[in-house]
């Protein structure tokens, strides 16, 4: 038996069955065989080598078809999440809220335990985050799949949806840059998403929040901070957002609690940031606006100074309200808490943030009437940070809930 064979054939052979052992030949060691001319004819132990690989090919194919058919045929059936009955929150305060992060979480069954979770902890508000990203990848073409998906399981359990919008996606920024680069030529595209997204959850999303901590530079991109220019990106969404339900409200701010000094890099106090806005133009774009919250080591009732970093600073933000014209609109803290990682400096003690995070909920409810909600920062991650982030949450990852999840829940459920 003769038989003609190229080199090449033997090598596209050694490249693509590789895996089959471990003594096949690699594509390098293919180019130290004295190979024959091309075209000539091959001994026969060659026609050996060659009838071999012809009988894997066949295998492969066959076993490759076997394996398709088996899951097609053979695999269990994908497990539907069902929303389940409508439930309702039990809560001595209905200020309390929880930040949830399910951007990333992608199994349903995960979103709506962590939800029910929520609700049985006995908070009505939740923040969670909708990536302008992921619902438009490409310019006009929109993906509400999972949003809809943690939409529909938080009303289900009763709970309040707040919004938070931004996260730019890359056809709508320049190369080699981050996620919060958004340059002014860019702003009407994301009032377009702002717009689609209230429109198509009108009647399910009353809430949303526009961009997250601007006064840092890192969260714009990376750019000296500008309040005027957020303000006129403020604008645009605000007008979009009417335009699509009226009856949606439309948080601004959302800074970062911050003591960074006059022409910092990192950022802007969040105090002067707020009275730029306002200074701007802003009073007419927003309903209500979004505080930053955190109490890093200091108590609850520690009192507000413009000096320092406390969850009694959400105080100096309503006086800025105030003093400028808006006494009459409401803030929500969307975002803040403590931290109990046993080695950051500006954690606290297990048992201290317990006792914090109840007094922060209680002090709202009963000393801050124009404070609609408290909704601190994190509920659950759906993998473990290994950082001290992780020592945010009120749930582990395997949603075993916390000592500070079980306090929670007694305080609002009056035990």
């Amino acid at each position: 038996m003769r038989c003609t064979v190229h080199k090449a054939d033997i090598r596209e052979s050694i490249v693509r069955y590789r895996p089959l052992s471990r003594n096949v030949l690699s594509p390098a060691a293919a180019d130290g065989i004295i190979w024959p001319v091309e075209g000539t004819r091959m001994p026969s132990y060659a026609v050996r080598v060659g009838a071999w690989w012809a009988a894997c090919r066949r295998r492969l194919a066959l076993g490759a078809a076997l394996l398709m058919l088996l899951a097609i045929v053979g695999a269990p059936p994908r497990p539907f999440v069902a929303l389940g009955p409508q439930q309702e929150v039990r809560t001595t305060n209905d200020k309390i809220g929880v930040h949830t992060r399910l951007t990333d979480e992608v199994e349903p069954w995960k979103i709506q335990r962590t939800l029910q979770m929520v609700r049985e902890m006995g908070a009505s508000w939740i923040v969670e985050y909708f990536p302008w990203a992921y619902s438009e990848p490409r310019p006009g073409r929109y993906d509400w799949a999972h949003a809809d998906w943690v939409v529909e399981h938080a009303r289900r359990q009763g709970l309040t949806v707040v919004a938070r919008l931004g996260f730019v996606p890359e056809w709508a920024r320049p190369k080699d840059t981050t996620e919060t680069y958004l340059e002014e030529a860019r702003f009407p595209d994301f009032a377009r998403f702002v717009g689609q997204f209230v429109r198509h959850f009108r009647g399910r999303v009353s809430y949303i929040i526009i961009w997250n901590e601007p006064n840092l530079s890192l969260e714009w991109g990376y750019r000296p901070v500008d309040p005027e220019a957020y303000v006129r990106l403020l604008r645009l969404a605000y007008q979009a957002a009417k335009e699509a339900d009226p009856d949606v409200r439309v948080l601004a701010g959302a800074l970062a609690p911050t003591l960074a000094p006059p022409g910092s890099a990192e950022g802007m106090d969040d105090l002067i940031y707020l009275q730029r806005m306002y200074d701007a133009g802003a009073r007419e774009f927003f309903d209500l606006l979004a505080v930053h919250a955190y109490g890093w080591s200091f108590s609850p009732d520690e009192p507000a100074a413009p000096d320092v970093i406390n969850y009694a600073r959400a105080e100096l933000a309503r006086a800025v309200m105030v003093r400028n014209g808006d006494a009459d609109k409401l803030a929500m803290i969307t975002e803040g808490g403590w931290n109990d990682h046993p080695r950051w400096t500006k954690a606290v003690r297990p048992a201290e943030r317990i006792a914090y995070t109840i007094r922060a909920y209680e002090k709202a409810a009963q000393e801050w009437p124009w404070c609609q909600a408290v909704v601190l920062w994190a509920f659950r991650f759906p993998w473990a940070t290994r950082t001290y982030q992780d020592y945010f949450t009120f749930v582990a990852v395997d949603f075993t809930p916390k000592p500070i999840y079980l306090e929670v829940q007694r305080y609002a459920l009056g035990r």
